[in-house]
């Protein structure tokens, strides 16, 4: 494939997939910022591997994939801080009273709720709740998620089940 067909396909990769890889790293990382960097990183380091001649048939999953390495590098260079720790440290002010008077109060009862799924999310065993978020917030098919993880179309199917039902067997609310 010639340098130009690739560079084309990266900037269409771009084009195409450079929102969802924002959410699915703000997601797994909670810092918008650091996401951000992330994402750019992981379009630099595809594009110094095309530069390098290397060539990508499907970019998706490769993105996915370099991606998912710079968060579990960035997972190891920082212990991140638990959610429980995020919501101790929280404080109601005057002004968070107030909203909760003037009609905050169902905003505030979506939040509790995505804060409750969050946390459930978080006490998924590890390699159930990477295939549920990948599955079900990044959309991605079983067959790309395989590609992404280096796993089989039948062990993906059979995590994400797995989560699933440890979802509906552990879900506190």
């Amino acid at each position: 494939m010639s340098s130009q067909t690739q560079e084309q396909q990266y900037l269409q990769a771009f084009d195409q997939y450079s929102d969802d890889l924002f959410r699915h790293c703000y997601f797994r990382v909670s810092d918008r910022e650091r996401a951000l960097d992330l994402v750019q990183d992981t379009f630099t380091k595809v594009w110094d591997y095309i530069a390098q001649g290397g060539t990508i048939d499907q970019f998706r999953p490769f993105l996915y994939r370099t991606l998912n390495n710079l968060i579990i590098d960035e997972y190891r260079k920082k212990k991140m801080t638990s959610l429980d720790a995020l919501l101790e440290e929280e404080t109601v002010t005057e002004g968070s009273f107030q909203d909760l008077q003037t009609g905050g109060l169902k905003e505030l009862e979506g939040k509790l709720d995505a804060t409750r799924f969050v946390s459930e999310l978080d006490a998924m065993p590890p390699q159930y709740r990477q295939m549920v978020v990948m599955r079900y917030f990044d959309e991605l098919t079983p067959k790309e998620i395989a590609a992404i993880t280096g796993e089989s179309e039948n062990v993906i199917s059979v995590r994400i089940h797995r989560g699933l039902e440890w979802l509906r067997k552990n879900a506190r609310y």
